[in-house]
């Protein structure tokens, strides 16, 4: 409930600080004191428009704050909690607006944007008056208004549940046809890549093993060719061993003929043909170890000319084609089994489809029933409020073209206001007055069921007087009993009812420049049995009209 108000340099409001109650609480004054000043104020503070004209003249900036202390639990808080907006206790709007048009938003002492203002106000208070833009109940909630009434939170959950789940089953179904067609418009082409990937069948980090292997096998190339030659020197056709070894056997029969002159040569020429031996068997040993097979190399180098010409060809790096090739053969897993995966969800689909038409048919066939019932309610209260020949209607269309969360219903609040003409949207057929009083039969009828924590009434009772009059002080009164209600009311029978009575009136300020305040203050006892008083009888205030007030009030009070 709205706790506290606070206007600072507002138009004809210098100062003002206000405490509300729970209950009716009434505002009362004589005509251009400036109770719609307040309540423009108030709207301020809720994130209507603002405009330099608001500001006080001759100030530079304006402010309204208003406190709120919501009930656990209150759907404003999940509002602040998803804007990262602290709340402890009491809620606190405030407005600056400043004289050359600019204004800024804040709750909880958070700058906010005046659009989230707008919304958090929009759950806190209803502002209801003779004009449209004054009503803050749109054709858009009448379904949700619908729905507190006849108790259908929970099934209208549910609709929107099984709406929320078709959505998510179409998007899936959606996206594997997408993959589906498109693997199917490159069959032939995965087709063909798979096969000849898994022919290639790489291996991560093969190339650079080949690349290492090919140059081995090139070095080792180099060097067996000059082993084999070096080999074939000293072991082939043209060796010179055997030509030594014969000419050492030679030197070593003329060895007696000759002693001590040959034997150092011999001894020398045994010893370099021992080296030339021992060379020779290394060599061999040497060309055994190079091990070198070009039939290797020639295979080394086909397969490291393959493995690039695919990676040319598919336009990925060589350590990249493993994990292509997987995901080549997924694709054309995808398309093999897509068909049948398609086929299944397709039918998911259809199973969701019909849980959610089955819900939300039950939900309209209930919305029906309740609107039926919300009818009669209303109507109940039309006689009393002297609209006895008014009529009013809930317009309910079931289209399952225009499914969504909702459910198939569209739903408003249209009125006849006289006996053969027709019917239409409350808020086009019926005139500011009237628009007044059958906002007020709704919201007694829905008796705190879809209604923001605070109603506020401009004037709802304009044009009304005696019994009507009356008959709405009772509305407000028992509607107070479910919210807290504040109306701005000329009449009596409407002030006699409220717990807290407010008196605006409008003074000059002893400024020398001839300016006009508004004042607001709480009255009761006396002061209250004068105002009303003056309600009844106009500027001249008779012992009548006291004598009446008095009876007013005792009578309302009982």
């Amino acid at each position: 409930m709205l706790a506290e108000l606070s206007i600072r340099d507002i138009v004809l409001i210098e100062k003002l600080n206000l405490r509300f109650d729970a209950g009716l609480s009434v505002l009362t004054g004589e005509t251009g004191a400036g109770k719609s000043i307040l309540l423009d104020a108030l709207s301020l503070a809720l994130g209507a428009r603002g405009e330099g004209g608001l500001v006080r003249h001759g100030e530079k900036q304006g402010q309204v704050t208003a406190v709120f202390d919501l009930p656990i639990g209150h759907s404003v808080l999940a509002l602040l909690d998803e804007n990262g907006i602290q709340h402890e206790g009491s809620l606190i709007l405030r407005r600056v607006q400043s004289a050359d048009g600019r204004s800024k938003a804040f709750v909880n002492d958070q700058p906010v944007s005046v659009g989230l203002m707008r919304q958090i106000g929009h759950l806190l208070v209803e502002l209801h008056g003779q004009h449209d833009e004054r009503a803050l109940i749109q054709p858009s909630s009448h379904r949700d208004m619908v729905d507190a009434f006849g108790a259908l939170g929970t099934a209208a959950a549910g609709v929107a549940a099984a709406w929320e789940r078709l959505q998510d089953l179409r998007r899936e179904m959606a996206d594997l046809r997408e993959r589906v067609d498109a693997a199917a418009r490159e069959a032939d082409y995965l087709r063909d890549s798979v096969a000849e990937l898994e022919k290639l069948a790489p291996e991560p980090g093969e190339e650079e093993e080949l690349a290492v292997r090919r140059q081995t096998m090139m070095q080792a190339e180099k060097i067996a060719s000059e082993l084999n030659e070096a080999v074939d020197t000293l072991g082939g056709p043209a060796s010179p061993l055997p030509v030594l070894s014969s000419l050492v056997r030679s030197l070593e029969r003329k060895m007696a003929q000759a002693p001590g002159m040959l034997d150092e040569a011999v001894k020398q020429l045994d010893a370099g043909l021992d080296a030339l031996h021992l060379a020779h068997q290394e060599l061999e040993r040497a060309l055994r170890d190079a091990d070198f097979d070009p039939r290797e190399l020639e295979m080394a180098e086909e397969r490291l000319f393959a493995l690039r010409a695919a990676s040319r060809k598919y336009a990925v790096a060589v350590e990249n084609l493993p994990e292509l090739a997987v995901k080549l053969a997924d694709d054309l897993e995808n398309l093999n089994a897509g068909e049948e995966r398609l086929a299944a969800i397709e039918g998911q689909v259809r199973e969701q489809e019909a849980r959610f038409r089955a819900a939300a048919s039950e939900l309209s066939r209930m919305r029906e029933q309740a609107a039926a019932e919300l009818v009669a309610a209303v109507s109940l209260e039309l006689p009393s409020l002297k609209l006895e020949a008014a009529e009013f209607i809930v317009h309910h269309e079931v289209d399952e073209k225009s499914a969504g969360a909702h459910g198939f219903d569209q739903m408003e609040f249209w009125v006849r206001t006289n006996p053969g003409t027709r019917a239409g949207s409350m808020f086009k057929v019926a005139s500011g007055g009237e628009l007044s009083r059958f906002m007020l039969a709704l919201k007694v009828a829905l008796a705190g069921n879809g209604s923001a924590p605070c109603l506020i009434f401009d004037e709802i009772d304009t044009g009304a007087g005696g019994a009507v009059a009356d008959a709405i002080g009772r509305r407000l009164s028992r509607l107070a009993d479910s919210v807290q209600v504040i109306c701005v009311t000329h009449a009596p029978q409407v002030a006699a009812r409220a717990s807290t009575h407010f008196q605006i009136s409008k003074s000059s300020v002893d400024s020398g420049e001839g300016r006009t305040a508004t004042a607001v203050r709480a009255i009761s006892g006396n002061e209250r049995r004068e105002e009303v008083a003056r309600m009844l009888a106009g500027a001249s205030i008779t012992d009548e009209a006291r004598a009446a007030a008095d009876q007013l009030i005792k009578q309302t009070a009982a």
